[in-house]
């Protein structure tokens, strides 16, 4: 329940594997059809093994994960995540989350989140930090 929430606690994941199919639906809806997420060659000319996802997906993906966690209750007051390493092609991209802190807030409660992006490795994509707001149970 949201209303126990406490330092510490890990959010439900959000995982999605990632590839033209997902780059191009956030294309299509962002107006963002940039060569090097669209096509391997261009990507090898920007530097990388390939084409690569956009940034501002694993941003929604973190976005998604706090919607699913929140399930109607409460809002996000602000989420700010960092680029670090890029979203290759068949890769499972998972937006993780941990409660870093709990306070008193504007009548209700405001959650510090640790927020991120990982692959299935384990290697972090983008980092960042969230703060969600609860009303009072």
């Amino acid at each position: 329940m949201l209303h126990d929430v406490k330092a510490g606690d890990e959010l439900p994941r959000f995982v999605r594997r990632t590839g033209f199919e997902n780059w191009n639906r956030y294309a299509a809806v962002n107006d963002e059809f940039v060569p090097i997420h669209m096509d391997d060659a261009a990507g090898r000319a920007a530097g990388y093994p390939g084409a690569f996802g956009m940034g501002n997906l694993q941003w929604a993906y973190l976005h998604s994960m706090l919607r699913d966690w929140l399930d109607g209750e409460g809002r996000i007051r602000r989420i700010a995540c960092q680029f670090r390493n890029p979203n290759m092609q068949g890769q499972v991209v998972t937006a993780r989350g941990v409660v870093e802190s709990v306070s008193a807030s504007d009548g209700g409660t405001a959650v510090a989140l640790r927020v991120w992006t990982e692959d299935q490795d384990g290697t972090v994509l983008a980092p960042g930090t969230a703060e969600v707001w609860l009303p009072t149970a």
